[in-house]
């Protein structure tokens, strides 16, 4: 079923539209939460996080791209499960993926609450735009997928230092592009 049918299921308010959600874009999520989270039952428990969100926010939100709007929903509540089950054993030097990226950030901007006319969006996705093909696939699998250094690093054949090197003067150019453009970090 194609997201427009699913969205206008979901403003009709059928239940079925979840099913038909979690059908189309399930695998992608625990894809995702598995790099994001340790415990099956955490997984799961996002997972349903993610389609009551959805459940709740469609209508008012008509999303043009509805596997971007659960992919950032799902990242949002699994960054958020994982922060508050390791709070206790978080120090300075520790950072989820997300916080790791979202540190470019300051103020404390979230990207997901404004997916849709992000000024901050616009510029990632200009930046992204950019770069050559293969610094792209490296931030969207460590920003988008959440996945480990080392896995980027076995995946793409090359090293870990240069996995990180890479993705620090990418956040460092994010960071120049979104100061020129006003919003303040």
């Amino acid at each position: 079923m194609n997201d427009e049918k699913i969205i206008e299921l979901l403003f009709a308010r059928d239940e079925s539209a979840l099913a038909e959600t979690e059908k189309k874009y399930g695998n992608l999520w625990r894809y995702i939460a598995a790099n994001i989270l340790a415990l099956p039952e955490d997984r799961e428990e996002c997972l349903n996080d993610v389609l009551l969100e959805i459940w709740n926010s469609i209508p008012p939100d008509r999303p043009n791209d509805l596997r971007a709007y659960s992919v950032t929903i799902l990242r949002r509540r699994a960054i958020d499960r994982t922060r508050s089950v390791n709070a206790w054993k978080r120090s300075g030097n520790m950072q989820t993926v997300g916080e790791e990226f979202l540190s470019t950030l300051d103020d404390g901007t979230d990207l997901a609450a404004d997916y849709e006319n992000s000024r901050a969006m616009r510029i990632v996705n200009e930046l992204l735009d950019s770069l050559p093909r293969f610094e792209r696939s490296v931030f969207v699998m460590r920003y988008c997928f959440s996945e480990s250094i080392g896995a980027i690093a076995e995946r793409t054949g090359t090293t870990e230092g240069r996995i990180k090197m890479m993705l620090m003067r990418t956040r460092k150019k994010l960071k120049e592009n979104l100061i020129k453009e006003g919003i303040v970090i």
